[in-house]
Protein backbone atom coordinates (compact mmCIF):
# COMPACT_ATOMS: atom_id res chain seq x y z
CA UNK A 1 0.00 0.00 0.00
CA UNK A 2 1.18 3.59 -1.15
CA UNK A 3 0.83 5.53 1.64
CA UNK A 4 0.81 9.00 -0.71
CA UNK A 5 -2.54 7.71 -2.26
CA UNK A 6 -1.75 8.41 -5.85
CA UNK A 7 -1.18 12.53 -4.88
CA UNK A 8 2.03 14.28 -6.77
CA UNK A 9 4.24 16.23 -4.55
CA UNK A 10 2.49 19.69 -5.59
CA UNK A 11 -0.97 18.79 -5.32
CA UNK A 12 0.27 17.41 -1.82
CA UNK A 13 2.22 20.66 -0.84
CA UNK A 14 -0.80 22.78 -1.54
CA UNK A 15 -2.88 20.36 0.34
CA UNK A 16 -0.81 20.93 3.53
CA UNK A 17 -0.43 24.52 2.76
CA UNK A 18 -4.63 24.44 2.26
CA UNK A 19 -4.79 22.37 5.37
CA UNK A 20 -2.93 24.02 7.64
CA UNK A 21 -4.90 27.46 7.58
CA UNK A 22 -8.40 25.52 8.19
CA UNK A 23 -9.31 25.76 4.71
CA UNK A 24 -11.58 23.48 2.49
CA UNK A 25 -10.16 22.62 -1.11
CA UNK A 26 -12.94 22.02 -3.84
CA UNK A 27 -11.93 19.81 -6.65
CA UNK A 28 -13.55 19.29 -9.80
CA UNK A 29 -12.39 15.75 -9.83
CA UNK A 30 -10.43 13.44 -7.21
CA UNK A 31 -8.42 10.32 -8.06
CA UNK A 32 -7.53 7.60 -5.14
CA UNK A 33 -6.08 4.28 -5.72
CA UNK A 34 -4.27 1.62 -3.37
CA UNK A 35 -5.68 2.52 0.04
CA UNK A 36 -5.76 -1.29 0.81
CA UNK A 37 -8.58 -1.28 3.69
CA UNK A 38 -8.13 -4.41 5.29
CA UNK A 39 -4.27 -4.32 5.16
CA UNK A 40 -2.27 -3.62 8.75
CA UNK A 41 0.15 -1.01 6.55
CA UNK A 42 -3.40 0.85 5.17
CA UNK A 43 -3.10 4.70 4.97
CA UNK A 44 -6.50 5.03 6.25
CA UNK A 45 -6.27 7.79 8.41
CA UNK A 46 -4.09 9.74 5.89
CA UNK A 47 -7.27 9.14 3.81
CA UNK A 48 -9.79 10.64 6.84
CA UNK A 49 -7.38 13.31 7.50
CA UNK A 50 -8.08 14.10 3.10
CA UNK A 51 -11.40 13.92 3.06
CA UNK A 52 -12.19 16.26 6.23
CA UNK A 53 -10.27 18.59 3.89
CA UNK A 54 -11.60 18.29 0.77
CA UNK A 55 -15.10 18.22 -1.53
CA UNK A 56 -15.17 17.63 -5.23
CA UNK A 57 -17.73 17.20 -7.82
CA UNK A 58 -16.46 13.54 -8.56
CA UNK A 59 -14.40 10.86 -6.77
CA UNK A 60 -13.02 8.24 -8.34
CA UNK A 61 -11.89 5.22 -6.42
CA UNK A 62 -9.28 3.58 -8.74
CA UNK A 63 -8.61 0.31 -7.06
CA UNK A 64 -7.30 -1.95 -4.13
CA UNK A 65 -9.45 0.46 -1.99
CA UNK A 66 -10.34 -2.76 0.13
CA UNK A 67 -7.72 -5.74 0.31
CA UNK A 68 -9.75 -8.53 -0.39
CA UNK A 69 -5.94 -11.11 -0.59
CA UNK A 70 -5.05 -9.59 3.17
CA UNK A 71 -8.34 -9.81 4.13
CA UNK A 72 -8.45 -13.51 3.12
CA UNK A 73 -4.70 -14.02 4.89
CA UNK A 74 -5.59 -12.64 7.86
CA UNK A 75 -8.79 -10.61 8.91
CA UNK A 76 -7.72 -6.86 9.86
CA UNK A 77 -10.70 -4.26 9.75
CA UNK A 78 -10.22 -1.56 12.57
CA UNK A 79 -12.85 1.30 13.07
CA UNK A 80 -10.85 3.86 10.94
CA UNK A 81 -11.64 1.01 7.85
CA UNK A 82 -15.17 1.52 9.11
CA UNK A 83 -14.96 5.35 8.67
CA UNK A 84 -13.58 5.67 5.44
CA UNK A 85 -16.23 3.53 4.03
CA UNK A 86 -18.68 5.49 6.19
CA UNK A 87 -17.22 8.73 5.14
CA UNK A 88 -17.10 7.84 1.49
CA UNK A 89 -21.04 7.10 1.72
CA UNK A 90 -21.58 10.03 2.99
CA UNK A 91 -19.84 11.95 0.02
CA UNK A 92 -22.19 9.94 -2.42
CA UNK A 93 -25.30 10.41 -0.37
CA UNK A 94 -24.53 14.56 -0.51
CA UNK A 95 -23.60 14.44 -4.04
CA UNK A 96 -19.96 13.76 -4.56
CA UNK A 97 -20.30 11.25 -8.03
CA UNK A 98 -18.57 8.12 -6.39
CA UNK A 99 -16.79 5.67 -8.49
CA UNK A 100 -15.12 2.44 -7.48
CA UNK A 101 -13.20 0.66 -10.13
CA UNK A 102 -12.02 -2.84 -9.16
CA UNK A 103 -8.63 -3.70 -9.07
CA UNK A 104 -6.17 -7.07 -8.92
CA UNK A 105 -6.58 -6.86 -4.59
CA UNK A 106 -10.85 -6.44 -4.66
CA UNK A 107 -10.84 -8.51 -7.86
CA UNK A 108 -13.86 -10.89 -6.03
CA UNK A 109 -16.34 -7.63 -7.05
CA UNK A 110 -16.37 -7.85 -10.88
CA UNK A 111 -18.48 -11.43 -10.31
CA UNK A 112 -21.23 -8.65 -9.58
CA UNK A 113 -20.43 -5.97 -12.28
CA UNK A 114 -21.98 -3.39 -12.36
CA UNK A 115 -22.83 -3.00 -8.57
CA UNK A 116 -24.01 -0.38 -6.86
CA UNK A 117 -23.23 0.30 -2.99
CA UNK A 118 -25.31 2.57 -1.67
CA UNK A 119 -24.84 5.67 -4.07
CA UNK A 120 -21.32 4.31 -5.36
CA UNK A 121 -20.98 2.79 -8.21
CA UNK A 122 -18.86 -0.26 -8.59
CA UNK A 123 -17.24 -0.84 -12.23
CA UNK A 124 -14.61 -2.14 -14.24
CA UNK A 125 -13.74 1.36 -15.69
CA UNK A 126 -15.01 4.53 -16.11
CA UNK A 127 -14.75 7.40 -18.34
CA UNK A 128 -13.50 10.68 -16.67
CA UNK A 129 -14.82 13.71 -18.88
CA UNK A 130 -12.67 16.88 -18.57
CA UNK A 131 -14.18 20.49 -17.86
CA UNK A 132 -12.75 20.93 -21.93
CA UNK A 133 -14.53 18.19 -23.14
CA UNK A 134 -11.25 15.60 -23.06
CA UNK A 135 -12.30 12.11 -22.42
CA UNK A 136 -9.56 9.88 -20.45
CA UNK A 137 -10.41 5.91 -19.72
CA UNK A 138 -9.80 5.35 -15.83
CA UNK A 139 -8.62 1.68 -14.66
CA UNK A 140 -7.02 0.09 -12.44
CA UNK A 141 -3.19 -1.12 -13.67
CA UNK A 142 -3.93 -4.45 -13.24
CA UNK A 143 -5.91 -4.31 -16.82
CA UNK A 144 -2.48 -4.14 -18.32
CA UNK A 145 -0.57 -6.49 -16.03
CA UNK A 146 0.47 -9.48 -17.90
CA UNK A 147 1.08 -11.33 -14.80
CA UNK A 148 -2.84 -10.82 -13.82
CA UNK A 149 -4.02 -12.10 -16.47
CA UNK A 150 -1.35 -15.29 -17.64
CA UNK A 151 -0.52 -16.19 -14.14
CA UNK A 152 -2.60 -14.81 -11.27
CA UNK A 153 -1.28 -16.85 -9.20
CA UNK A 154 2.13 -15.09 -9.05
CA UNK A 155 0.33 -12.09 -8.12
CA UNK A 156 -0.86 -13.59 -4.86
CA UNK A 157 2.54 -14.97 -4.12
CA UNK A 158 3.90 -11.36 -4.75
CA UNK A 159 1.58 -9.69 -2.32
CA UNK A 160 2.11 -12.47 0.37
CA UNK A 161 6.03 -11.50 -0.15
CA UNK A 162 5.40 -8.04 0.06
CA UNK A 163 3.43 -8.19 3.35
CA UNK A 164 6.40 -10.31 4.78
CA UNK A 165 8.82 -7.20 3.67
CA UNK A 166 6.87 -4.81 5.22
CA UNK A 167 7.04 -6.48 8.30
CA UNK A 168 10.54 -7.57 8.19
CA UNK A 169 11.03 -3.68 7.23
CA UNK A 170 9.75 -2.96 10.77
CA UNK A 171 12.30 -5.55 12.41
CA UNK A 172 14.95 -3.71 10.45
CA UNK A 173 13.92 -0.12 11.61
CA UNK A 174 14.16 -1.48 15.16
CA UNK A 175 17.69 -2.65 14.97
CA UNK A 176 18.61 0.31 13.10
CA UNK A 177 16.99 2.57 15.79
CA UNK A 178 18.80 0.27 18.39
CA UNK A 179 21.88 1.34 17.11
CA UNK A 180 21.03 5.08 16.13
CA UNK A 181 20.87 4.91 12.73
CA UNK A 182 18.08 6.15 10.88
CA UNK A 183 15.64 4.86 8.38
CA UNK A 184 17.12 4.64 4.57
CA UNK A 185 20.21 6.06 5.85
Amino acid sequence: PRSTQGVSSAASDVYKRQKSKGKILNFKSIFISDVHLGHRKSSANKLLEFYKHSRSENLYLVGDIIDIWALKTKFYWPQEHNDVIQKTLRKARHGTKVKYIVGNHDDVFRKFLPLHFGDIEVVNRAIHVTSDNKKYIVVHGDAWDGVMKYAPWLSKVGAIAYSFLLEFNLVINFFRRLFKKSPGG
